[in-house]
């Protein structure tokens, strides 16, 4: 059985061991192992089924770290830094030739973030390495905002999952990486473009690749509930067409006509983005349980994080 618990110590002693350990981040749960362990890296990729030409992000405690993975730290990298960290931002940087490339998936670029859980936090204060942790979940599959969802995921072949409660800002981090000194996202995510263009200006969107992808979260198929999902502006539209179906509903607010179906489940009633963001995957878990035909999903505002919870939906649908 994988234990749940919020002891730090134990979690340490386990990662020490060149094993792995699921930990707490304002964003999803993520699966631990020391960066400079095949052994840990090895473990971490094979039992999330995930591809070795998928590259994996470092956590860190501290600012000064960075230079401990990065030969540069380009002056539009600190100003976000400075502004989001600790926070759901990940930079990628030119790495140092000791950061092992089996992190990078033999890049030549490492992503870096500082998560904003003061669980994890503490637990890579005791470490004297540096973990990676993607998130804890099979490859492709809804991303773990719960500790539980994570022991559901690997109960049995997961030590222990770090338990820091229900993740805060629900989806995964932004990724930010630089092409010829100017800025590029290549994952939208909690902080939204507004907020990144807010500190250095205009960005460029480079969020799809399926070969070689720059960054966790490009490829096209991600986040995907075993259930068929689907995205739609017409949510009538879409029920009158699969009438006699075990239907659930994600919807963004209560401004809607009802619905004969199965299970409505609503990311925000208030249409809140911020909200809406938190509850995605947690939502998408529980109809997931449901022995339905399909999920539907109400395609949200395009603007703010709404881009991100779109984008998460988009790569769930069939």
């Amino acid at each position: 059985m994988t234990l749940v618990s919020k002891d730090i110590l134990k979690a340490a002693e386990i990662l020490k061991r060149e094993e792995l350990v699921a930990i707490p981040t304002e964003t999803v749960y993520g699966l631990a192992g020391n960066i400079y362990s095949d052994t840990a890296i090895k473990k971490i990729f094979e039992m999330k089924k995930r591809p070795f030409f998928n590259p994996l992000i470092v956590h860190i405690h501290s600012m000064e770290q960075v230079m401990e993975l990065a030969v540069d730290f380009p002056e539009k990298a600190q100003q976000l830094a400075q502004a989001f960290w600790p926070g759901s931002l990940t930079l990628i940087l030119p790495k140092k030739n000791d950061v092992p490339d089996l992190i990078t998936a033999g890049k030549d670029t490492v992503g870096i973030r500082m998560p904003q859980h003061e669980l994890t936090l503490e637990l890579l204060r005791n470490l004297d390495f540096l973990v990676a942790a993607p998130s804890a979940n099979p490859f492709t599959h809804i991303s773990p905002t719960k500790a539980l969802h994570v022991k559901s995921y690997f109960n049995g072949s997961l030590e222990m999952v770090l338990d820091g409660g229900d993740c805060e800002n629900g989806i995964e981090s932004t990724i930010i990486g630089f092409e010829n000194e100017k800025a590029v996202v290549y994952r939208l995510g909690s902080i939204s473009l507004e907020d990144i263009t807010s500190i250095i200006g205009p960005v460029t969107v480079k969020n799809n690749k399926e070969q070689a992808p720059n960054a966790p979260g490009m490829l096209e198929k991600h986040y995907a509930p075993r259930t068929a999902t689907y995205l739609v502006d017409d949510i009538s539209e879409f029920i009158d067409q699969h009438a006699g179906k075990k239907i659930g509903l994600l919807l963004h607010s209560t401004d809607h006509p009802d619905y004969a179906v199965t299970q409505v489940n609503y990311l925000s009633k208030t249409g809140h983005l911020k909200e809406a963001a938190s509850r995605l995957y947690n939502a998408m878990h529980e109809l997931d349980q449901l022995d339905l035909d399909m999920i539907v999903a109400q395609r949200l505002p395009d603007h703010d994080l709404g881009k991100s919870i779109n984008d998460r939906l988009k790569r769930a649908t069939k």
